[in-house]
């Protein structure tokens, strides 16, 4: 018998992502800019901005942890979604814990157009050297992709799944489907777009928000057929959710990547090393583990993180 959580998610994190959404989607606010260095971290402020679900705010605190060891003075803000800190890079925020994809077909999107194709393929490389004139543009630089690979996952209720057959998305094609997912789902590829493009499905997108209580409990709910949440999610089973293979493949390279203020890179050179060392350091496997000590051991991300880096020599 599965033993429903739909509560899971509702931990410190939240309260974190709540109380950084509280100043608004302006995250220039505030007196924003970097104390200058000299490429050590001593007395250099820098401000990290992040999503809120629970993988993106594990990550978020490793790169905290890592950079104020080398005495950087760090700021974190977890947010809903990618353009709200996004918009802020490179001045206001300098380093993002990112995705390949994810933040390549934001500026794809951001400079031409909700239709523009996406520039991302499966390949990580490929898709960083695709969006290469817009990173520069942006004055982001993407440092060495990590093998850890998280990409949008979309799961039903065991009690859905059993009762119509439903184990991959393929299985939902020319139906109607309720969709409870982030509010920047809408017309991605990876996303709204794909399930409906793709996979024939006819989705209505209820903005509940990425892998959170909401969307969780829609589904348990029935008032939602789909939610969104990461491939790497350990909670689902526990929950009496079941992941359905994206047997089509839409999802592109969401290799976990750090961005980087460009000019801020340049005044601390030391900050590629690092962080390229953490993205080293992860794989899927790894982090899946990381991430049921979170999800399911209810344990914070800061002392997550802080054991696994200290496990691999890092702090």
């Amino acid at each position: 018998m599965h033993v429903r959580r739909p509560l899971l998610a509702v931990t410190g994190l939240a309260l974190t992502a709540l109380l950084a959404g509280c100043a608004g989607d302006d995250l220039a606010a505030e007196n924003d800019e970097p104390t200058s260095g000299s490429g050590g971290g001593e007395g250099t402020s820098v401000v990290i901005g992040s999503q809120s679900f629970d993988e993106a705010a594990l990550v978020t605190a490793m790169y905290q942890q890592v950079l104020e060891a080398q005495g950087y003075e760090v700021e974190t803000r977890l947010v809903d979604t990618r353009p709200v800190y996004l918009n802020e890079m490179p001045d206001a925020v300098q380093i993002a814990p990112e995705y390949v994809a994810g933040i390549v077909d934001q500026l794809n999107t951001d400079a031409n157009g909700p239709d523009a194709e996406p520039l991302s393929t499966s390949d990580a490389q490929e898709s960083i050297d695709a969006g290469a004139s817009l990173l520069e543009e942006k004055g982001i630089t993407l440092l060495e992709p990590s093998e850890a690979f998280s990409a949008n996952g979309y799961f039903a209720s065991q009690e859905f799944s059993d009762a119509e057959g439903v184990t991959k998305l393929s299985d939902l094609e020319g139906q109607s489907v309720t969709l409870a997912a982030a509010p920047d789902c809408k017309g991605r590829a990876d996303c709204e777009k794909g399930l409906s493009d793709t996979y024939g499905i006819d989705i209505t997108l209820e903005p509940l928000g990425y892998a959170s209580t909401e969307t969780f409990q829609a589904v348990l709910d029935g008032e939602a057929q789909l939610g969104q949440t990461s491939t790497l999610d350990g909670t689902l089973e526990d929950q009496g959710l079941l992941l359905l293979e994206d047997d089509r493949g839409i999802q592109p390279a969401q290799n976990l990547v750090p961005a980087v203020s460009t000019d801020f890179l340049a005044d601390n050179p030391d900050v590629e090393g690092l962080l390229n060392d953490l993205m080293a350091a992860l794989d899927n496997e790894t982090l899946g583990e990381l991430l049921v000590s979170v999800q399911i051991d209810r344990e914070q991300p800061a002392d997550v993180a802080q054991e696994f880096l200290e496990s691999e020599g890092l702090l």
